[in-house]
């Protein structure tokens, strides 16, 4: 298997170099250059092995089945890795409606998902070579935290995470700063998310900067965390036998919602993948008037959703444009330059319409959807959850399977959900002494300069 990048001057690379890469040398993202067949999933295995099956066309050659098939057995045993013994359990909220719990990991989001296996794939590779890295991520809340456990006193590698001051719940916030492990660093910028992951793009567009501390990437940059969210697309759709399936998937920075359409692209039976965004909802008007234009980011009761540059959106313009990458670059930089993306109708027709739905609810719709499934059923479910399952009964055909993704655990939002529900979530064992644990992360301006001495002092503490 090779990789492209979706701006289409940088080189080809096989899948470690990938990994380790991140952004390509050309400012785009990598994808395969072409696309595998699914596997078939055989859905008593179990999700370990599935896992293995669908990741293994893209790793090829690069990682040894058997060694494959180990890192994921590892990285989603239960009760070790996961709480649940079926790791992504499907829960049935009505006649054609499910919930997909993704929440199980120990981060309680769904970025678990794929960084556990990230993780070990990294360890793995960077052993092989006899190399260390220093991985340079920015979060809207979940990937950060998700990524500093599944790196957390490792051998080879180092950790350092930007997010937004401020604009992460509490309990996002703590399950980073409180991480004592030396090779993890935690840095809260004063500033949006958008800004951290710019701060992120241009570090790694500094070659000399990203040579010197041996960068690499964790955000949804990266492949290998598009691949690993892959699997439980295909294992859902395998659960319902060949019926028809949709997915509602909340969404800010369209990586887990491009997970689904590549199982789609590559023989899953998907029917509709339904896009649902907050206030912050750049997707969902793209969708209806075939412009991105960007705002102002709003603050929202689902902050990892509070995004207007939706990073793996351009791995899907790439395909739109039939893997142009000269167009694709050249759109994204009208983009930057003037905060409006557009694409042709013709474009639109093809690729868009006949799979994506979009929809927008802001914070008093999505309280009231926490509140109606609670009453329904008993559940309790988090803020961006809630907007994923407004999407999905926005959407509902008859004979359909239509599934959410529950993107995190209520305990990570307590205060929304108390809001909404008047119960208060109790969190899981192995965090329930998150808010006596101290802290520690360092504060920057939204700077490049100052940010770029964190990421050097952390490295040179080696």
């Amino acid at each position: 298997m090779r990789y492209v990048s979706t701006r289409g001057s940088a080189p080809e690379l096989g899948f470690a170099d990938t990994l380790l890469t991140g952004l390509a040398a050309d400012g785009g993202l990598y994808v395969p250059a072409s696309w595998p067949t699914l596997p078939a999933i055989d859905p008593s295995a179990g999700y370990a092995a599935a896992a293995a099956a669908v990741m293994a066309p893209y790793v090829g050659e690069d990682i040894d089945r058997a060694v494959l098939q180990t890192i994921c057995a590892d990285a989603y045993a239960a009760p070790r890795s996961f709480r649940h013994p079926a790791v992504c359990p499907l829960v049935q909220l009505g006649p054609d409606e499910w919930l997909l719990e993704l929440f199980h990991g120990p981060t309680l989001a769904f970025k678990d998902m794929a960084l556990q296996v990230v993780g070990r794939l990294f360890d793995h590779v960077l052993a092989q070579r006899g190399e260390r890295v220093t991985v340079v991520g920015a979060t809207s809340g979940d990937t950060g935290s998700a990524a500093i456990d599944a790196m957390a006193g490792r051998t080879n590698v180092d950790i350092v995470i930007l997010y937004p001051e401020g604009r992460v719940s509490e309990v996002q916030r703590r399950q980073m700063t409180t991480v004592a492990a030396e090779n993890v660093q935690a840095v809260a910028v004063e500033a949006t998310f958008d800004d951290c992951q710019d701060l992120v793009k241009a570090m790694f567009n500094d070659p000399a900067f990203r040579d010197r501390h041996q960068l690499s990437a964790v955000n949804s940059i990266n492949w290998a965390r598009v691949m690993a969210q892959i699997v439980y697309y295909a294992t859902t759709a395998a659960a319902f036998g060949g019926r028809p399936v949709s997915f509602a998937v909340p969404t800010g920075n369209f990586g887990n919602v491009l997970a689904g359409w590549i199982a789609l692209r590559t023989g899953a039976p998907i029917h509709r993948l339904l896009i649902g965004s907050n206030c912050n909802d750049i997707l969902t008007r793209f969708l209806t008037t075939r412009m991105m234009a960007t705002a102002d980011v709003v603050p929202t009761l689902s902050p990892s959703m509070d995004i207007q540059i939706s990073s793996n959106f351009e791995r899907l313009l790439f395909e739109v444009n039939n893997r142009d990458g000269g167009m694709t670059a050249e759109q994204l930089r009208q983009l930057r330059a003037t905060g409006h993306l557009a694409v042709e109708a013709d474009q639109y027709e093809e690729w868009l319409a006949p799979v994506f739905r979009g929809a927008r609810f802001d914070d008093p719709d999505t309280l009231g959807i926490m509140r109606a499934v609670h009453a329904e059923t008993g559940l309790l479910v988090d803020p961006h959850t809630a907007v994923g399952i407004g999407a999905a009964r926005a959407a509902l055909e008859s004979g359909v399977a239509t599934v959410a993704l529950a993107t995190a655990h209520p305990a990570k939002f307590p205060d929304a959900v108390e809001e909404a529900t008047g119960c208060r979530p109790e969190r899981p064992a192995h965090l329930a002494d998150l808010f006596e644990r101290p802290e520690r992360t360092t504060v920057v301006a939204n700077d490049l300069a100052a940010v770029e001495a964190v990421v050097a002092r952390h490295g040179a503490r080696r």
